[in-house]
């Protein structure tokens, strides 16, 4: 995702999307980094214990995700405006997620040139778990 892209180039109903895969070292170096060191995310007896699958992927490391996605979308001459996600599910460790993102809207305000998106974190069945939305101010041609 390293060309810059402009804000004349989008159409409503782009999709972009990353595949980030979940290993249960990740999910370790994410508590050290985070401090979030709840056992959930790296004890499998401890998981299971608690009546989960498996251990689960921290959530603020999924927003952290989309996050990213949006951020390496826009290019270094976009502007991320706002963006944020929602909690609605887990994600267990050990699967490959997909971090999405879909134009919703393409407009000008105020001398802008903006773009709003759907993005989210979705698992390998298509559940999603972790919705949201961004706002993005991208150059023009």
């Amino acid at each position: 995702m390293a060309d810059q892209l402009y804000w004349d180039d989008i159409e409503e109903g782009q999709e972009f999307n990353l595949t980030e895969p979940m290993s249960s070292q990740r999910l370790v170096i994410w508590a050290a980094a985070s401090g979030d060191f709840y056992q959930i995310h790296y004890d499998d007896d401890y998981a299971k214990t608690n009546n989960l699958p498996d251990i689960i992927v921290h959530g603020a490391l999924k927003g952290m995700l989309v996050g990213r996605l949006v951020d390496e979308w826009k290019g270094e001459q976009g502007k991320i405006k706002n963006w944020g996600v929602s909690y609605r599910g887990m994600d267990p460790a050990r699967e490959d997620l997909n971090v999405w993102g879909k134009v919703t809207k393409k407009y000008e305000d105020g001398g802008e040139a903006l773009v709003d998106l759907d993005v989210g974190v979705a698992q390998a069945d298509g559940t999603q778990t972790t919705p949201g939305t961004a706002t993005v101010s991208l150059p023009k041609r």
